[in-house]
C-alpha cells in the first residue's frame, strides 16, 4: 500500500504534458534503410530522418516555421517524404513532397482555397500519387493523378456528387459512396466503360459502422468493415466477381477496426477491437507468431506504425497509461524488437496516474464504458477508488461521432496531478460499440446524450469518486457543445465548465459547415437535424444551449481559433455577446492563427494555464503559475480576463514582451 502522500507529488510542469513530443509519428522507409519521424526544428514539428541503424543521426528534412507538420508519410521512391500543411488551421490542406537526398521541396498543390486529400500511393507507380482537389467545384473533390517530382497533375475523375471513392494498386477508380436521403449509404462499381452501376446500399443504421477498407492485390476481393445483419462490424471478405463473403473477425462488444494490411499483396493479416481494452485478432496464421511475440516486449496496446515493402521490418509503438508511448524497430526475420525510443523523455520516473476502464449504467441500462484516473496520491491501496470524495472534472470527447481509449491521455495526467479525479465517458452515439449503441445518438445531442453523462457523475459520486459540488465539465467540439448544455440545460449540474470549439446553436453551425462537407448533409439531417426543414429547426433550436444562455449562473471558460472551418468562431462568438447582454460573466479566449483546436505548442500551453488557474478557482486544484508558458503564444481574451485569477497580469506581461522592439 502506497503511503503516498500529495505533498509529495511535485507539480509536472505544463510544458512537460502539453508541449512539442521528443519524437512522433515514427516509420520506416519502404526499403528499409530509413527511418522518419516527426521532431521539433527551432521549437517547431519537422519530419527527422535517419539511418535505419542510427536513429540519433537524424537529420531534419523540412523546414516549416508556422504550426508544425502533423502529417507525412514515405512515397515508394523510398527517396520522398510527402506531408500535408494548411495555413493557420483552415483545413485547405496542400500537399508537399520532399527529397530526403537533396532536400528539394515541392508544392505539389500550390492552388489557395482548395484542399487536398490523398487518395492512393502504390509500388507499382512510386513517383506518382493519387490526390483528390476541390479545386473545380469546394463541395466536390476531383480525383487527379500527380507526379511528386514534377508536380505535373492529370484528370483521373470528375466527381459527379461523391462522398469518396475506392481505388486499387492499379490506380483505378473502383467504387464510388454517396448518401441518400434517408441517411444511408449508396454504393456504386465503375464499369470497364466508366459508367456507375448499383453494388450495395448501406441502410442509414450503418452508415458510420460499414465501409470499404482496400481491395488485395488481384483486385477481385474487397476488405470492409460490415454492420448489415449484425450489431458490432466485423471485418469481411466480398468476392466481387461472385458476390460471396466471409467474415474473418467478429467481436460480440466492439466493431473492428486497426486492420493491418500486407503492404504488397494487400490481404488483410489481423485486426483489432476495443471494448474497454484493444484486442489483437489474427486472419493471417503468418503473421500470428509476430503478434504474439510483439505482446511479450512491453505492456500496454499495441500498434504497428509501418512496414517494409518487403515486410521484414516493421515500426511498432506501445501506448501505456502512465508514461510515454515505446517505440521499437522490429525485425520478422530475427523475431527481435531493437528499441528505439520514446515519444517523451521527461515522463520518464514522473508520478503518472493509472488509468481504470469502468463499465457504468446509464438510466435506461445502456452500458457505458469509461475511463477513470485519479491523483497518484488519492488511491493508496489501487483499488480505483479514493480515500475521500475528490473534486472532479468530466473529460468529454469531441466528435461526436469517436470513442475515449485506454492509454496516456495528457489532459487526465494534467487534471490529476493537480488533484482532481478525472473521468471520460464513452456516452451513446460514440464510436466503437455497435450500431445500436451509435444509433441510440441519433437526434439526442442534448438529451440522452447528456443524461449519459449526467449519469457518470451521480455514478462517480455515489462511488465516493466525487464531491457532489466541485464537478466541473469540460471537452471540445461536442465536448464543448456538451459543456455549454451542462451549464444551460442542467445548470446545478456543474461547478464550471470549459469549453473548446464548441457549438452554441446548431442552426449555425449546420447551415455554416465546410462546402466538402456538405455532401454528408443527410448523415447530419438524419443523425442531428435537418436545418432545411421547419420541424428540424425546431429541433435544433430546443438542443441548442444559445437558446437558454439566461440559465447560465456557473464560471464559463470559453476557447476558440478564429480560422475554425467546422465550428465557426461565430459559435462562440454569439453566445459570449448574448451573457455580455444579460451580464452574465464569461471568459472568452481566441486564437488568430488557430482552427479546430489548438495545434502550436505555445498556444496549447496559454490556453491550458488559463484553464488551470480556473480550475484551481472553481474546485480548489493545485496550480502551477502562468510562469513563461503565454511566450509565443497569439493568445487574445476580448472578454472577461478578470474573472480568472492571475490572467490580468499575464496579459499585460505578455503585452510588454509583445512590444519590444
Amino acid at each position: 500500500m502506497s503511503t503516498l502522500k500529495r505533498e509529495d507529488v511535485p507539480l509536472i510542469p505544463r510544458q512537460v504534458i502539453f508541449g512539442n513530443p521528443d519524437r512522433a509519428l515514427v516509420r520506416v522507409s519502404p526499403d528499409g534503410s530509413k527511418l522518419a519521424f516527426l521532431a521539433p526544428l527551432d521549437g517547431v514539428l519537422n519530419v527527422w530522418v535517419a539511418p535505419v541503424d542510427a536513429p540519433e543521426r537524424a537529420e531534419p528534412v523540412t523546414r516549416d516555421t508556422g504550426r508544425g507538420i502533423q502529417q507525412y508519410f514515405w512515397a515508394y521512391t523510398g527517396e520522398h517524404v510527402l506531408y500535408l500543411q494548411d495555413k493557420n488551421g483552415d483545413e485547405n490542406w496542400r500537399l508537399y513532397s520532399v527529397n530526403v537526398r537533396t532536400g528539394e521541396t515541392r508544392d505539389l498543390t500550390p492552388l489557395e482555397g482548395v484542399q487536398a486529400r490523398v487518395q492512393e500511393l502504390s509500388p507499382k507507380f512510386p513517383k506518382e500519387i493519387l490526390v483528390g482537389l476541390n479545386d473545380r467545384d469546394p463541395s466536390l473533390h476531383d480525383l487527379y493523378r500527380l507526379d511528386i517530382e514534377t508536380g505535373e497533375r492529370q484528370l483521373v475523375l470528375k466527381n459527379e456528387g461523391f462522398l469518396g471513392f475506392t481505388t486499387d494498386d492499379d490506380f483505378n477508380v473502383r467504387l464510388a459512396m454517396r448518401l441518400t436521403p434517408d441517411g444511408g449509404n449508396e454504393i456504386l462499381k465503375r464499369t470497364p466503360e466508366g459508367a456507375w452501376e448499383p453494388f450495395a446500399r448501406i441502410p442509414m443504421e450503418d452508415t458510420l459502422t460499414t465501409w470499404p477498407i482496400t481491395f488485395d492485390e488481384t483486385g477481385r476481393v474487397l476488405y470492409l468493415v460490415d454492420s448489415r445483419g449484425r450489431d458490432t462490424a466485423a471485418l469481411v471478405a466480398l468476392d466481387v466477381e461472385t458476390g460471396s463473403t466471409s467474415v474473418l473477425v467478429e467481436d460480440p462488444q466492439a466493431d473492428v477496426h486497426d486492420v493491418l494490411v500486407h503492404p504488397v499483396e494487400k490481404r488483410v493479416q489481423a485486426a483489432a477491437s476495443t471494448y474497454a481494452r484493444k484486442r489483437w485478432h489474427v486472419v493471417d496464421p503468418a503473421v500470428e507468431p509476430d503478434l504474439a511475440y510483439l505482446q511479450t516486449v512491453e505492456d500496454g496496446e499495441l500498434e504497428i506504425t509501418s512496414r517494409t515493402l518487403d515486410d521484414r521490418l516493421w515500426v511498432v509503438a506501445y501506448d501505456v497509461d502512465n508514461g510515454p508511448v515505446r517505440y521499437y524497430l522490429y525485425d520478422r526475420e530475427r523475431r527481435a524488437a531493437r528499441f528505439l525510443f520514446t515519444n517523451r523523455g521527461a515522463l520518464e520516473g514522473l508520478p503518472l496516474a493509472r488509468m481504470r476502464p469502468v463499465i457504468l449504467e446509464a438510466r435506461d441500462g445502456l452500458k457505458l464504458v469509461s475511463y477513470l484516473t485519479l491523483p497518484v496520491w488519492a488511491d493508496p491501496d489501487g483499488d480505483g477508488r479514493p480515500e475521500e470524495p475528490l473534486p472532479m472534472v468530466l473529460w468529454v470527447h469531441g466528435g461526436p461521432w469517436a470513442r475515449d481509449t485506454w492509454g496516456y491521455e495528457p489532459v487526465h495526467q494534467w487534471l490529476a496531478n493537480r488533484g482532481y479525479a478525472v473521468l471520460s465517458v464513452n456516452f451513446r452515439g460514440s464510436t466503437g460499440f455497435g450500431k445500436r449503441f451509435l444509433n441510440a445518438g441519433n437526434k439526442e445531442w442534448g438529451r440522452k446524450m447528456h443524461d449519459d453523462l449526467l449519469d457518470a457523475v451521480e455514478w462517480a459520486v455515489r462511488e465516493g469518486v466525487a464531491q457532489p459540488d466541485k464537478v466541473a465539465i469540460m471537452g471540445g467540439s461536442y465536448g464543448g457543445y456538451a459543456t455549454l448544455v451542462g451549464l444551460t440545460f442542467t445548470p446545478d449540474a456543474f461547478a464550471c465548465g470549459i469549453d473548446i470549439v464548441g457549438p452554441s446553436n446548431l442552426i449555425t453551425l449546420l447551415e455554416s459547415i465546410p462546402p466538402y462537407w456538405k455532401p454528408l448533409m443527410e448523415l447530419w439531417a438524419t443523425r442531428v437535424g435537418d436545418p432545411r426543414t421547419e420541424e428540424g429547426r425546431r429541433l435544433l433550436w430546443e438542443r441548442s444551449p444559445l437558446r437558454l444562455v439566461d440559465r447560465i449562473t456557473k464560471p464559463l471558460l470559453i476557447g476558440h481559433g478564429a480560422n475554425d472551418p467546422r465550428v465557426k468562431q461565430q459559435e462562440s462568438e454569439q453566445i459570449v455577446k448574448a451573457m455580455q447582454e444579460k451580464g452574465i460573466p464569461v471568459t472568452y479566449v481566441l486564437y488568430p492563427d488557430e482552427g479546430h483546436g489548438f495545434v502550436r505548442p505555445e498556444n496549447r500551453l496559454s490556453f491550458f494555464a488559463i484553464a488551470e488557474a480556473f480550475l484551481a478557482e472553481c474546485l480548489g486544484g493545485r496550480f502551477e503559475p502562468v510562469g513563461d508558458d503565454f511566450r509565443g503564444s497569439s493568445l487574445t481574451v476580448p472578454v472577461g480576463a478578470e474573472h480568472v485569477p492571475g490572467l490580468q497580469e499575464a496579459l499585460e506581461a505578455l503585452q510588454a514582451l509583445r512590444s519590444r522592439p
